[in-house]
């Protein structure tokens, strides 16, 4: 069930023109990651509308504000060399963050995300990222069980946001229906 750009724009309209570019690459990253089905599409919508700003942004807004400097160094997000924080900032629908996952994704992806990480400010690199990262975070599982803040916290670390990522997922789910 492929989404349409109208039905993007129900559910994110502040998308605006954007909805247009990311339609085709939205639908081919869930297809490749079976996120498929009303309950699966709208939690995966949700989750990239909040973390993008409404498809907005596919790069981290950099201050660096104290949590982004503490990604210099961060062991956990294999961020080993100097400069790896802000070179390796959260990008993608979802956000991929650190050399680490950069490497993992690219790796999956058939992409060099070590070298090119805005790869993934791509509409194309940035949706299939998100998608990848649902994937092999199982969250088409929690979908299916209807977890939906276990989604947030496994993205977002914590629930950060959460209001408007359930009133996204509200309004997905009635527009999807």
């Amino acid at each position: 069930m492929p989404i349409n750009e109208q039905q993007l724009l129900q559910i994110l309209p502040h998308a605006g023109r954007q909805a247009g570019v990311f339609v085709p690459a939205l639908n081919t990253a869930m297809s490749r990651f079976g996120i498929v089905g009303t309950v699966r599409v709208a939690a995966f919508i949700a989750q990239v509308g909040h973390e993008s700003g409404q498809l907005r942004w596919v790069r981290e807004i950099w201050g660096p504000t104290a949590q982004q400097a503490g990604y210099e160094g961060r062991a956990d997000l294999g961020n080993t060399q100097k400069g790896d924080g802000s070179k390796y900032r959260g990008r993608g629908l979802i956000q991929i963050t650190g050399r680490a996952n950069y490497a993992a994704c690219g790796e999956a992806l058939g992409l060099d995300l070590i070298s090119n990480p805005e790869l993934l400010e791509l509409p194309q690199h940035a949706a299939m990222s998100a998608a990848w990262f649902w994937s092999t975070n199982g969250l088409n599982t929690l979908a299916d069980q209807g977890q939906f803040a276990k989604i947030t916290r496994r993205i977002n670390g914590g629930l950060t946001g959460q209001d408007d990522r359930q009133a996204l997922y509200d309004k997905a789910l009635k527009v999807l229906a």
